[in-house]
């Protein structure tokens, strides 16, 4: 018997366009033969199931179920595509472990943690790994520009702490640039974080859970057009991504043992991207996406296909690995 799948798609934040488009990726390519697939809406007004004439359904949320007709449609497993809160913040992650439904992303904890870029990087320092010196600031708190330049030098990215896709990212290049940086970040989030520049090639890794394994995808090379890696260069064509990496073999090992390890420390499960710039010599970890973009042209996809594994087998695993968590 085919397995009803919910596509958990959308979400409250900036990046809920770029969450349809994923959803309706993974709708296309999830095998029919093993699956009934339903595209599910998650917005702050409703959630809601949207058949294949665009009509909208009402889901209820008290077990997360669907009714059509005189037909009660309950779930075997939601894909959760939603970048962004609710879907990456652990939010849904804790409403679908409370109503024992498996779900694609990680643990609610783990989702929590990485969506928050300035716990993360907490989280991780003491295990020894490298990243940007930071600086953080909640929304109400006094400016010491001195302070906070001494602190991380310049350049340096202002960031909201809590965004994706480059929302709310700017290069401050003077001090001048300071002040609207900073004005930018707190219109997504009420904490932003701020970090030094770090110089060198930057990569992105996929890390995902296959076959029951921890396994690493072949990296990808992120050449920007722009300052930096920002929503134009991740979705507007104004980057070159070079899968694979055109990194030396001890480099490729360095970078690929430390993703691993950054995964496994974060107790990561299903699919995972994250970022990492070769400063010095040496991988500093920038940040962890545990929903990532998941057009065709999406890094990850290109680095399943590049591993040999179709955008299919890898949605069919994830669903089964969940399934069987």
């Amino acid at each position: 018997m085919k397995k009803n799948i919910a596509i958990l798609m959308g979400g409250y934040s900036s990046e809920f366009d770029i969450s349809i488009q994923s959803g309706n990726v993974v709708y296309k390519h999830l095998d029919k033969n093993q699956y009934n697939p339903y595209r599910v809406h998650i917005t702050k007004e409703s959630w809601f199931y949207v058949d294949d004439d665009d009509q909208k359904h009402p889901i209820d949320k008290n077990d997360f179920s669907l009714t059509l007709g005189n037909n009660k449609i309950t779930f075997d497993a939601a894909f959760n595509i939603v970048h962004g809160t609710p879907g990456e913040d652990g939010l849904l992650q804790a409403y679908f472990e409370l109503i024992e439904i498996p779900q694609t992303a990680c643990d609610f904890y783990p989702a929590a943690l990485t969506f928050n870029k300035r716990d993360c990087i907490s989280t991780l320092k003491p295990y020894g790994i490298p990243t940007a010196t930071n600086y953080f600031l909640n929304k109400g708190d006094r400016i010491d520009s001195k302070a906070i330049l001494d602190t991380v030098g310049l350049p340096c990215f202002v960031k909201a702490n809590k965004a994706g896709s480059s929302y709310g990212v700017s290069k401050v290049k003077t001090e001048a640039e300071l002040i609207p940086a900073i004005e930018l970040a707190y219109t997504e989030d009420d904490e932003i974080i701020i970090e030094s520049f770090l110089s060198g090639t930057e990569v992105s890794i996929g890390v995902i859970t296959y076959k029951g394994k921890d396994t690493v995808l072949p990296i990808t090379e992120i050449v920007s057009e722009n300052e930096f890696f920002d929503y134009e260069a991740k979705y507007l064509g104004k980057s070159q991504e070079i899968t694979p990496a055109r990194l030396t073999k001890e480099q490729e090992k360095k970078v690929s043992d430390l993703a691993l390890r950054v995964y496994q420390i974060l107790k990561m499960k299903g699919f995972s991207r994250s970022e990492y710039i070769f400063h010095n010599g040496e991988p500093h970890f920038i940040e962890m996406n545990t929903n990532p973009g998941f057009s065709e042209a999406s890094i990850l996809p290109q680095q399943a296909l590049a591993a040999g594994i179709s955008l299919k087998d890898l949605l069919t695993n994830t669903i089964e690995e969940a399934i069987k968590k």
